[in-house]
């Protein structure tokens, strides 16, 4: 017996992430629904809505391994630059100072970035993201200038501007370079992720939220363990280094030929805890909220365990997530 569990592999760093990734997202729902449900005109989705997302998230899925990769990345840096711009905007009503500061953070990042990619030197398309990333300096300065002589405090279209620019500029530049993976892909990752979170979210109910995951589970269970679909998705998509997913190396760490074992979530399964996350802290509270979380990112490590130890390449992660969940919920609904 000592000798199985000396030999067994596990890794904590993903289960770690699933969980941070979802608190971050469910406490900051609280201080963002108000304000996007408002923006959203108080709009939820109905069942049928519920219905035609799933439907319509399993035919992209089925279809996206035939798309070509420039058609693919097209869409994908123009729905990221939208969400980031959208949501940024929304929250931009702030005061001078706030404004301001927000402006100032990206003057010196953007002026970091360039010059460190100047001294470096790595190959020409880096210099030419380098003279972007000075144009970015330019404008943001342009910005801060020009906030310091406004007067209303009303969303401005050239603070929500910095996010995206920053990305696009980032990763048409930057993707094949070291710093891009892990460091800038996780990094993005989690922002988009935590935003699909706050702004899908919002428009879920309780009983539309229980349809959607009950109908993802299934969708996912038949596209990765009986078609393939999924998997052949993500791997058409991998290559193009998009942030589509967050790859995290294995703790403790897995060596194999290639080197240190990296394990990888995609969006979609952070999405898909974070709404469960949201959704349990408005029916049940703050306590049984976090206890769901923990259930679940210990659902998705034991089920992490198995792949690990037993060859498995891709499992479905809905059903590693909504196993720690469901028997939480029985037992809250039987106690009760």
């Amino acid at each position: 017996m000592f000798f199985l569990c000396a030999c067994m592999t596990f890794d904590i760093a993903m289960p770690l992430t699933l969980f941070t990734v979802t608190i971050i997202a469910m406490f900051l729902s609280k201080r963002t629904e108000g304000k996007l449900k408002s923006t959203l005109e108080e709009k939820e989705f109905r069942v049928r809505d519920a219905v035609s997302l799933v439907a319509m998230m399993g035919v992209m899925v089925s279809l996206i391994a035939f798309i070509p990769q420039m058609a693919v990345m097209m869409m994908f840096l123009f729905s990221y630059s939208m969400l980031l711009f959208i949501f940024t905007y929304i929250f931009s009503d702030v005061g001078k100072t706030a404004a301001k500061m927000y402006c100032l953070m990206f003057l010196i990042a953007s002026f970091l970035a360039a010059t460190i990619c100047l001294i470096s030197f790595v190959n020409s398309t880096v210099v030419y993201g380098a003279l972007a990333l000075y144009c970015l300096f330019g404008f943001t300065f342009l910005a801060l200038m020009y906030e310091e002589n406004r007067t209303d405090t009303e969303e401005r279209w050239y603070l929500a501007v910095l996010p995206p620019a920053s990305f696009i500029c980032l990763y048409l530049f930057f993707s094949r370079t070291p710093i891009w993976f892990p460091y800038l892909l996780d990094l993005f990752g989690v922002v988009f992720a935590v935003l699909i979170i706050l702004y899908l979210g919002s428009l879920f109910t309780w009983r539309t939220s229980l349809i959607f995951v009950g109908l993802l589970t299934v969708m996912d269970i038949i596209l990765v363990l009986f078609t393939g679909s999924m998997v052949s998705a993500a791997k058409h998509v991998s290559s193009l280094r998009l942030p589509i997913m967050i790859s995290v190396p294995t703790v403790p760490a897995i060596l194999t030929e290639w080197g240190r074992a990296y394990m990888s979530l995609g969006l979609g399964d952070f999405f898909f805890a974070g709404l469960i996350g949201v959704q349990t802290l408005k029916k049940f509270g703050k306590s049984f909220a976090v206890l769901s979380v923990i259930t679940m990112s210990m659902s998705f490590f034991v089920f992490e365990v198995f792949m690990l130890n037993y060859g498995l390449r891709a499992f479905p992660g809905t059903l590693m997530i909504i196993c720690g969940w469901i028997p939480l919920l029985i037992w809250k609904k039987v106690k009760s």
